[in-house]
């Protein structure tokens, strides 16, 4: 199902671009292997025993020439999960709210389900209906708002309140009783949002930076809310649809995203990304008790609190959350002690059919399998 992004776009001539200091013959050819797979772009950040290492591959931008850069803001959707998961935890700690409280005693305005617990919104046991769409194990689909094809690039600029995609989930029935089940939903963290804004009474975007932003330094992140534009430098992504029988490619850097709000809006960096999930996993924004509930994953795939915790090559564990939103893949690895990251930034041209969602995995499989095993490639998380 995976094809070329282009046919008229050579990359395989385009050289990596790689830090100075190090030479990583082995991570060179893996980013480069990903430009060989139909990719624009990537960019890689590892730090392991050996230091640092960033390099790219590919092209910033279709038609021209410049490698993307190697610190480059994207988008990084759903690893935004993160971010909230860990300032809803902060709250917890600071004694502002339980995560066994019932979200409605919060939110009363929604009405929702009192089993409903803070808890079950950062695992995604909820059972919310996912705004984006519920797919089924029985191959069917229900549809939530417009977020492909040509609808989506034409309103792509559209501001969505929050309370207004909690409140579409609302509108549809339950995937199952809360707390029976597990089924990934971007309600959820929409939901976490308004909760911190609630419980706060400052903004998201306060708080974030108020709790990780701030005190990990971390200038090449954005919570954007309906902002458009990325910070420079940056790569560009893409998307492709048909419109009169003819296939299209438009440049979708640029987008409002509120249309995922907290479920995947966040802009950073790898080296952003990097400080944050090392300093994360090493304790330094949560209390240990805390941060143990967050890397205790439920029983079905493995998802703890805003994070999943998966088997790693050679038998070790990795701290993990990949996103995908529009055109930009966000890469997000970590030992459980922080002494090993993998962070990486990919852009492509994106389309209704996910026809780089296969070649997405293969090469996810091969970057964790190069710089937490021995080369053999292991099953790696779907992006979200």
């Amino acid at each position: 199902m995976t094809r070329k992004i282009t046919e008229a776009l050579d990359l395989a001539d385009a050289p990596v671009t790689a830090a100075a200091g190090q030479d990583r013959p082995e991570l060179e050819k893996a980013i480069q292997e990903i430009v060989d797979a139909g990719f624009v772009g990537v960019q890689l950040r590892v730090h392991d025993e050996r230091g640092e290492w960033a390099g790219s591959a590919g092209v910033a931008e279709l038609g021209g020439t410049a490698k993307p850069p190697t610190n480059g803001h994207f988008r990084i959707g759903s690893n935004t999960k993160t971010f909230i998961a860990t300032v809803v935890l902060q709250l917890v700690a600071e004694g502002r709210i339980g995560l066994e409280d019932s979200v409605a005693d919060h939110l009363p305005e929604f009405g929702l389900d009192r089993r409903i617990t803070v808890r079950m919104l950062l695992q995604h046991t909820s059972g919310v209906f996912n705004f984006t769409g519920e797919y089924f194990p029985d191959g069917t689909f229900a549809p939530g708002i417009a977020w492909s094809g040509q609808e989506w690039v034409d309103n792509r600029f559209r501001t969505y309140r929050p309370e207004e995609l909690v409140e579409l989930a609302l509108s549809k029935p339950a995937r199952f009783e809360p707390g029976t089940d597990w089924s990934y939903a971007n309600t959820n963290y929409v939901l976490a949002r308004l909760l911190v804004e609630k419980v706060t009474g400052r903004s998201l975007a306060e708080e974030m930076q108020r709790l990780i932003l701030g005190p990990l330094g971390l200038s090449g992140t954005v919570v954007p809310d309906t902002r458009t534009d990325l910070p420079v430098p940056h790569a560009h992504a893409y998307y492709r649809y048909e419109e009169d029988g003819e296939q299209k490619t438009v440049d979708v850097t640029r987008q409002n995203p509120s249309w995922i709000s907290g479920g995947g809006d966040m802009i950073s960096t790898t080296q952003d990304l990097h400080t944050f999930i090392s300093a994360l996993v090493g304790g330094k924004l949560l209390p240990a008790p805390l941060l143990a509930e967050m890397c205790t994953p439920e029983a079905k795939v493995g998802y703890g609190l805003g994070v999943f915790v998966q088997d790693g090559p050679n038998g070790g564990t990795l701290i993990t959350h990949n996103g995908g939103i529009a055109g930009y893949a966000a890469l997000m690895y970590s030992t459980p002690d922080g002494s090993r990251t993998l962070t990486a930034s990919i852009t492509y041209v994106d389309d209704a059919g996910m026809s780089m969602a296969e070649a997405f995995q293969k090469v996810t499989q091969t970057l964790v399998s190069e710089v937490f095993g021995d080369g053999q490639a292991e099953p790696a998380q779907p992006a979200s």
